[in-house]
């Protein structure tokens, strides 16, 4: 009999602390997941880009309606998801700014119950194919902003090769 109670008390202790919140940072928290390039006949065009993120006080994402200073259009926080392009140039990546801008909004998160974190995959389409260059090595750098303007960390994707 003793067994089974000991046996009955591990599995409530294991099961109520596997449930605990995780005790992340205000600031979110970024990391590369994956690259895929959208097939589109001969050339690269478009790629989905993954990232994994935590938030430790979840005030991840901005509603449609979000469009009043400091996310109006003019503004910085327009965006929260931003995105800088960069092309292997003689072996040096060189920043390129493009016609058409791959920064976005990435959606409300709503929370549930009374877990403040926020975690989970973000796929964001980009646009992988200057037509202005004929360089065919890029890369992205990244970074995420929480409602409360918490910049995430920078990351770095991997060498893309895309056919020009």
């Amino acid at each position: 009999m003793k067994k089974y109670i000991l046996f009955g008390l591990l599995t409530a202790i294991l099961h109520t602390s596997c449930n605990k919140t995780p005790n992340y940072p205000i600031e979110p928290t970024i990391q590369y997941t994956n690259f895929k390039k959208i097939p589109q006949g001969i050339k690269d065009n478009k790629g989905v880009l993954t990232i994994s993120f935590q938030d430790g006080d979840g005030d991840m994402g901005l509603r449609q309606q979000d469009t009043v200073a400091p996310y109006n259009i003019v503004g910085d926080y327009y965006y929260n998801f931003f995105v800088k392009y960069f092309e292997k140039q003689n072996g040096q990546y060189v920043a390129v700014p493009l016609p058409i801008t791959n920064n976005g909004r990435i959606p409300y998160i709503q929370r549930n119950g009374q877990r403040r974190v926020a975690e989970g995959d973000i796929d964001m389409e980009l646009f992988i194919n200057n037509p202005f260059s004929t360089y065919d090595t890029i890369r992205y750098e990244v970074y995420i902003v929480d409602r409360s303007l918490h910049a995430s960390n920078t990351i770095t994707t991997p060498d893309i090769i895309i056919k020009k």
